[in-house]
C-alpha cells in the first residue's frame, strides 16, 4: 500500500494569481495527498481580470511527460483534470485516462470553460464539443451554472428552478459521469443565497448545499472547491459531506478574503484558512432533494 493517496492533478500553472496548480497543490497535501502535477499550460498570471498574460502552450510535451510515467509503471488513486490549454489536449487527458485509470482509482473532471454566463477568452465552442467527449469517461464532474449550461446546449438565467436543475444533472449523468456537481446555482426563492447541487446516479439520489452569496467574485475558488471535493472523498467522506466540507471551505476562503481592500483578481486569501481543512468535519447544511 502506499503510505498516502496520489493524485495525478492535469491543470495549467499560473504564476501569480491563486488558481490552478498554485490552488490545487497545497489544498490537496494540506489534506494529506500527494499531488503529481501534469501541466497543460504555464502562464505569467491567470486569465481571470489579467490582460496581456504570457500563455505557453504545452500541448506538445505532454505527450512525453505522459509517456515517461507510463513507463515507470506510476499509479494514482484519482486522476484530475481542470483547464485545458487546447482541443487536442482532450484527446491526451482522454488517453491518459485510459493508461492509468481503473476499476479501484477515481477520475475527476472539471470542464473549465468559463463564468458569469460566458466563455472564457481561450475557449471556443469546439471546446465544448470536446469537452462532452471527455466528460464521459469521467467518474465525477464539477462544471460550474454556466458550464453546465454550454455543456447541455441551454440557456443561461438567473431565475432557474430546482426541479429543472435536478433535470440537468440527469442529462449531464446521462453523457457519461456516476456523480454531477454543479456549482454556482442561482436560487430562485432566496436571492441571497447560491448553490452546489448534486446526483448521485447509482444511488439515484439529489443533493443540496446552500449557503450565503457574498458579492464578490474570486477567481480560482472553482479550483478551490473541487480539489476539497477529491481530497475529501479520498479520505473516506461521502458525496454530501463532501461537498459540505468543500462549500464551507470556499465560504471560509471568502470570508477571511473580503474585509482586505486588494484586488479580487488575485484570488483568495488560501495561506489563512488551509488548516481549517484538519479540523473536524462539521457537518451542518446538505439537505436531500425529493
Amino acid at each position: 500500500m502506499k503510505p498516502v493517496k496520489r493524485v495525478a492533478a492535469i491543470h495549467d500553472l499560473a504564476g501569480f494569481g491563486r488558481a490552478s496548480l498554485t490552488v490545487i497543490i497545497p489544498i490537496l497535501s494540506t489534506m494529506g495527498v500527494q499531488v503529481c502535477p501534469v501541466p497543460t499550460a504555464v502562464l505569467s498570471t491567470h486569465t481571470g481580470g489579467f490582460k496581456d498574460y504570457s500563455f505557453v502552450d504545452l500541448t506538445d510535451s505532454m505527450e512525453n511527460y505522459t509517456e515517461h510515467w507510463y513507463k515507470l509503471g506510476l499509479e494514482f488513486d484519482c486522476i484530475y483534470s481542470g483547464f485545458l490549454g487546447s482541443v487536442r489536449q482532450i484527446d491526451i487527458v482522454s488517453k491518459f485516462i485510459d493508461d492509468f485509470g481503473n476499476e479501484d482509482n477515481l477520475t475527476v473532471v472539471d470542464p473549465v470553460m468559463g463564468d458569469n454566463g460566458k466563455l472564457y477568452s481561450t475557449m471556443s465552442n469546439e471546446m465544448i464539443k470536446n469537452m462532452k467527449r471527455l466528460i464521459k469517461k469521467a467518474d465525477i464532474i464539477t462544471p460550474n451554472y454556466t458550464e453546465a449550461a454550454f455543456l447541455l446546449g441551454k440557456e443561461y438565467k438567473t431565475d432557474i428552478k430546482e426541479s429543472e436543475m435536478k433535470q440537468w444533472l440527469t442529462e449531464l449523468a446521462d453523457m457519461g459521469p456516476k456523480k454531477v456537481i454543479i456549482t454556482s446555482v442561482p436560487d430562485s426563492r432566496n436571492k441571497k443565497k447560491t448553490n452546489v447541487i448534486a446526483y448521485d446516479k447509482e444511488n439515484e439520489k439529489y443533493w443540496k448545499v446552500s449557503c450565503l452569496y457574498i458579492p464578490a467574485h474570486f477567481p480560482g475558488t472553482g479550483d478551490a472547491f473541487t480539489s476539497v471535493i477529491v481530497g475529501s472523498l479520498l479520505q473516506g467522506d461521502s458525496l454530501p459531506i463532501a461537498m459540505d466540507r468543500g462549500v464551507q471551505f470556499i465560504t471560509a476562503c471568502i470570508r477571511a478574503s473580503y474585509g482586505f481592500g486588494y484586488p479580487e483578481r488575485e484570488g483568495v486569501l488560501l495561506e489563512r484558512v488551509l488548516q481549517n481543512l484538519n479540523m473536524p468535519v462539521m457537518v451542518s447544511s446538505y439537505e436531500i432533494l425529493e
